[in-house]
C-alpha cells in the first residue's frame, strides 16, 4: 500500500478546513431560521441561500481545504469539471432538504425528510469530488466505513434542522452550525479514511489539474459568495423583528375586521313649516 497521509501540513488543513465549515453551516442555519418565518419570493430566497452557504462555504469549501493535506506519496491531479460539479449535489439535494424542513414546520416526517436529503446532499458531494481525483495507485473503499460517514452527515443534518425548527435563537442557530461542521469534518475524514490506495506502475502522466491550479479561484468564488450571504443576514430583519411584525399584522388585522362602518348621521333640525300662500 502507499503512503497515505491526511495531515501533510500538520494540523493546519484541518484546523481551516473547520473554520469554512462553521462560517458556512452558521450562515445557511441562520438563513433557514429566518426562512421560517417568512414569506413568499423572501423565503424562497432565504432558503436558497442557506443551501448556497451550507452546499458551497460549509461542504464543498472544507472539502479542498482539507485535500490539500492529502497525500499518497505521488502526484495527484483533478478533473477541473467534475470538482466544480460536485458542489451541485451538495447545493441541490441539500436545498431539497431545508425546503422540505421549513415548509413542514415542526412536524417530525419533514425534519426526518430534510435531515435525509441535507445528509445526502453532503456525502454526495464529497464522493463526487473524490471521484473527481486522478492519481496512479487504485483506489477502492471500506463499505462499513462509508456508511458510517453517511450515517454522520445525515444524523447530524437532522439535529441542525430541529434546532432551526424547534429551538430558534441566533445563539442556539450559532451552535447547532458549529455541531454541524464539526460533524461535516467528520463525515470528510471517516471518508477520507474509507479510502483504500493501492499503488500502480504507469508510464503516462496523470491528467487533470493541480490542487493548487483552482484552489485560489475556488476561494475567491467561495469568500464572495459567503461575504455577500453574510450581509443578508446582518441586513435582514432578526427573528425577533420578523416575530414582532407578524403580531403588528395580525393585530392590524384583527382590528380592521372588527371594524364597524359608521352609521350616517340624523339630522336633528325639525321640518320647516310649509309657507302659506
Amino acid at each position: 500500500m502507499s503512503h497515505v497521509d491526511h495531515f501533510s501540513y500538520g494540523l493546519i488543513t484541518p484546523v481551516l478546513a473547520y473554520v469554512m465549515s462553521s462560517i458556512g453551516c452558521v450562515l445557511g442555519l441562520l438563513l433557514t431560521m429566518r426562512a421560517r418565518l417568512s414569506t413568499g419570493p423572501s423565503r424562497l430566497r432565504r432558503l436558497i441561500g442557506g443551501a448556497l452557504s451550507i452546499g458551497v462555504t460549509g461542504v464543498w469549501g472544507m472539502h479542498f481545504i482539507a485535500m490539500t493535506g492529502f497525500t499518497v506519496g505521488g502526484p495527484i491531479r483533478y478533473d477541473v469539471p467534475l470538482t466544480a460539479g460536485s458542489a451541485v449535489p451538495a447545493v441541490v439535494v441539500a436545498g431539497a432538504g431545508l425546503f422540505m424542513a421549513s415548509h413542514g414546520g415542526e412536524r417530525l416526517i419533514p425534519l426526518l425528510g430534510g435531515g435525509l436529503f441535507t445528509g445526502l446532499g453532503m456525502a454526495g458531494m464529497h464522493y463526487a469530488a473524490t471521484f473527481a481525483m486522478n492519481t496512479a495507485a487504485r483506489i477502492s473503499y471500506d463499505p462499513l466505513l462509508v456508511g458510517f460517514s453517511v450515517v454522520i452527515a445525515i444524523a447530524a443534518s437532522t439535529v441542525a434542522l430541529w434546532f432551526t425548527q424547534r429551538v430558534g435563537g441566533a445563539l442556539a442557530t450559532g451552535g447547532a452550525g458549529l455541531i454541524m461542521a464539526i460533524a461535516v469534518c467528520g463525515m470528510h475524514y471517516v471518508g477520507m479514511f474509507a479510502m483504500e490506495v493501492q499503488p500502480q506502475i504507469s508510464l503516462t502522466p496523470v491528467a487533470g489539474a493541480r490542487g493548487s491550479d483552482f484552489m485560489l479561484p475556488a476561494l475567491i468564488v467561495i469568500s464572495v459568495l459567503t461575504l455577500i450571504l453574510l450581509l443578508t443576514v446582518v441586513l435582514s430583519p432578526s427573528e425577533q423583528e420578523q416575530q414582532d411584525d407578524a403580531a403588528l399584522l395580525a393585530q392590524l388585522e384583527t382590528v380592521h375586521s372588527t371594524d364597524k362602518p359608521l352609521a350616517p348621521a340624523v339630522s336633528r333640525r325639525r321640518p320647516r313649516p310649509p309657507r302659506s300662500g
